[in-house]
């Protein structure tokens, strides 16, 4: 049986040059990046070139990109240091942000006692605008964190125009970037954003490494103590393998980007077509034009097939998902759709079927050909 992998929000396939590039680093470039060596200086020299390549892509410097585990550790770490150092006193996000962002605020307020609010969530997933410049009228020292792109519904924050607005109320801006780093353009250098992160995993590849952007000057300080690695922000030997194939896949990622993104978008809007056709109740749970590598569908389906449909689809070889993998194992409902249905729809259920360039058209037949028989 053919597996159809259509849960590329939850992690990618790496590309076989990426893979190459590892494993030549790790068969001839095994030195620690710190020894001063001619081995540690090869691995130094990989290092550096890795970090100067990803900034390239994002225009950024290279001095500004920090390597880290993941982007769940990226986001514990800014959001941390700003409340510990930067002596933030008020963090602005939304309900329907990643757990990494939401239990570490959460997590923030019951430690230090700051202000923790939430920005209203339109019905289609979108932040209320106004509401967020009302949040910013209050005068108190604030980081907003907001997602570029939510990782269960695919709807995409404007960057720019937030930034310009945090900009405006002298408030610190933090992005959960991880589902857009790899698949659209961004630049650092236009944006006033100050921190942003990423996770090599969802753009092709290694599991286990991701990097943050942080604005030079920004005052940060590391989350934990060791050595001097990173500029003293980030203690521990660097997976140098991991790191260069970051850097190789982001690489490939923007050099790709527009074939890439067109033939995603070719297979989203085949997909809707084809829901249209087969079941015309279906509906969108947020804005229909989302981006592209990300839909989440309301399945006009009875309560009673909502428990199993993960089952059933996997036992044909179907891989998607209800939501975000770092909750799959929950039984609770999602809490991004939860902000967005109303009760009765959210008992129904719902998919999110993430693309990438490694879909075909016959990935989408034979999950119609699946949620048909169900």
């Amino acid at each position: 049986m053919k597996k159809v992998y259509l849960d590329n929000a939850s992690t990618t396939a790496i590309r076989p040059e990426v893979i190459q590039e590892m494993t030549k680093v790790l068969m001839e470039d095994y030195g620690n990046p710190s020894s001063t060596h001619s081995l540690g200086r090869t691995a130094k020299n990989i290092l550096e070139l890795s970090r100067k390549a990803i900034a390239k892509n994002l225009n950024a410097t290279a001095q500004e990109i920090i390597f880290t585990s993941c982007g769940t550790e990226a986001n514990n770490w800014i959001l941390r240091s700003a409340v510990k150092d930067l002596k933030v006193k008020r963090i602005i996000t939304s309900k329907i942000e990643h757990h990494a962002v939401l239990y570490t605020a959460l997590a923030l307020e019951k430690e230090y006692g700051i202000q923790v609010d939430y920005v209203a969530i339109k019905s289609n997933g979108q932040i209320d605008i106004t509401d967020l410049v009302e949040l910013l009228s209050q005068e108190k020292k604030t980081l907003v964190s907001l997602m570029h792109v939510n990782n269960e519904t695919g709807t995409v924050l404007d960057l720019e125009r937030i930034s310009r607005i945090c900009q405006e109320h002298s408030a610190l801006f933090h992005s959960d970037t991880v589902q857009s780093v790899g698949k659209i353009t961004i630049d650092l250098q236009k944006l006033s954003v100050d921190f942003i992160v990423a996770s090599a995993h969802k753009f092709h590849g290694p599991k286990g490494v991701g990097f943050a952007f942080v604005r030079k000057n920004s005052g940060l300080q590391p989350l934990f103590f060791g050595g001097e690695q990173e500029k003293g922000l980030r203690a521990g030997t660097e997976a140098l393998h991991q790191i260069a194939g970051m850097a190789k896949a982001l690489e490939l990622s923007y050099s790709n980007l527009e074939r890439e993104r067109n033939h995603i978008f070719e297979l989203r809007n085949y997909l809707i077509s084809q829901l249209e056709l087969e079941f015309p109740a279906f509906e969108i749970n947020g804005n229909v034009d989302g981006f592209y590598t990300v839909l989440n569908v309301l399945l006009p389906f009875s309560a009673d097939k909502t428990a199993m449909i993960l089952f059933h689809l996997d036992m044909k070889g179907i891989a998607v998902s209800r939501g975000s993998a770092c909750q799959s194992g929950s039984i609770k409902p999602s809490h991004v759709l939860a902000e967005m249905l109303s009760n009765e729809d959210l008992k129904k259920p719902s998919l999110r079927i993430s693309f990438s360039h490694f879909n075909t058209k016959e990935d989408i037949d034979a999950l119609i050909v699946a949620l048909k028989t169900i």
